[in-house]
């Protein structure tokens, strides 16, 4: 009876943390893309040929926001104090970090170097978890294709501006 008891716990325990880490992560990215959205600023940037319209930004990031906290979720409950999962924290604080450096303090080289160090950051976290956890480590990958498209668009976009 004790284990039965014990696998209710460890379920309930593990839905509670996957509510935490979807609250946490969409919660967070949905408030700071509304606090930074792009503006007359943004507007007035010169862009790339390849700059997709705005409309695509709110759901590509709800769905990588989704795969990033399904991805950290099942990472903690396996190795909480792992150094992958220290790499997801990071690349955590990067992700959020680079919003308000590019759209509310228009840095676009500083927002280019986070987001440099955020792709590094990534790459890591999928070849952290490639052995251990390849369900993870495949969440992490259109994220870090966006990355690496985000990086080229963050780097044009400081280049002709």
């Amino acid at each position: 009876m004790a284990n039965v008891s014990s696998g209710a716990y460890q379920r309930h325990r593990s839905t509670w943390l996957l509510v935490l880490f979807l609250t946490v992560v969409i919660g967070i990215g949905l408030l700071i893309g509304t606090l930074t959205a792009p503006g007359a600023w943004y507007e007035a940037l010169n862009k790339p040929p390849f700059n997709p319209p705005d409309w695509i930004f709110a759901p590509v990031w709800t769905v990588l926001y989704v795969l990033i906290a399904v991805a950290g979720w099942r990472t903690f409950l396996r190795a909480p104090g792992s150094r992958v999962m220290y790499i997801w924290y990071a690349q955590m604080a990067l992700n959020w970090l680079w919003s308000p450096l590019f759209f509310g303090l228009h840095l676009l080289w500083t927002a280019f170097a986070v987001i440099l160090a955020l792709l590094y950051l990534v790459l890591n976290f999928i070849g952290g978890n490639w052995r251990a956890d390849r369900p993870a480590a495949l969440m992490f990958v259109p994220y870090a294709v966006w990355v690496g498209f985000a990086a080229l668009l963050n780097l044009s976009l400081a280049v002709i501006n």
